[in-house]
């Protein structure tokens, strides 16, 4: 049973969690409203930013038609695919890295110089090399969070502390012992924290890839929608 004075303490943090989750549907819905307020009074050009009811009612069009989950299961597709290439790849790297000392110092300068360069403004080339299509586009996804998973994991896998695995290796246990006992469940969380960024990274190499060459998918739309001037499907699919 938990004391009176620790129950006061959960119902205040519970309290303040619900407090913030009003906030944040507040701000929203106020940002929304005002939105919609300076387009019906002529304070923006709604030609070029649209307003959410037109918004809203392009989004039902599409979504009874269903030209929309055409486009979202496209892209979610490519993004899925691209993620999880990009993430058991990454992370097998980071294996080899932590278990070559040697290997890891010689690539650390090339991982730099691929995690700076701007890997969106590669995709053109990317797309050549991997075909002009979804595989390319995949790939795309698989490139930009790659180099970010491989530093992310490995990063991981150096935080772990010596003394546990001297300890195991006091035992006699041999390398691949200490990494399935020890290097991976201790970094778990770095692992977690590469995979939420990969998935935000996956997404913007997807819409990337689609801006240059895709007949379906959410960049499709945005492209598209900006091409012929059809702002509310670009906010839309943004």
């Amino acid at each position: 049973m938990y004391s009176k004075e620790h129950m006061e303490f959960l119902k205040k943090v519970n309290k303040r969690k619900k407090l913030i989750r009003i906030t944040q549907v507040l701000i929203l819905i106020c940002m929304l409203a005002l939105w919609e307020l300076a387009a019906k009074f002529n304070l923006i050009d709604t030609f070029l930013t649209s307003y959410p009811s037109q918004i809203y009612t392009l989004f039902i069009k599409m979504f009874k038609s269903g030209a929309l989950f055409k486009h979202v299961v496209v892209s979610t597709t490519e993004v899925v695919v691209g993620f999880t290439l990009g993430t058991l790849l990454g992370t097998l790297v980071a294996i080899v890295l932590w278990w070559s000392d040697f290997l890891s110092k010689v690539l650390d300068p090339y991982l730099v110089v691929l995690n700076a360069l701007p890997k969106t403004a590669l995709a053109p080339i990317i797309i050549i090399w991997a075909g002009a299509g979804i595989s390319g586009i995949i790939v795309t996804a698989m490139i930009v969070s790659i180099i970010v998973t491989i530093l992310g994991v490995y990063g991981g896998f150096k935080e772990v502390s010596n003394d546990k695995i001297r300890m195991l290796q006091t035992f006699g246990a041999n390398k691949l012992q200490v990494l399935q006992k020890v290097v991976i469940p201790s970094s778990v969380p770095a692992i977690i924290n590469a995979l939420k960024i990969n998935v935000g990274l996956s997404w913007v190499g997807v819409i990337v890839g689609e801006f240059i060459v895709s007949q379906a998918g959410i960049g499709y739309l945005i492209v598209y929608g900006s091409q012929v001037f059809k702002l509310d499907l670009v906010m839309m699919s943004v």
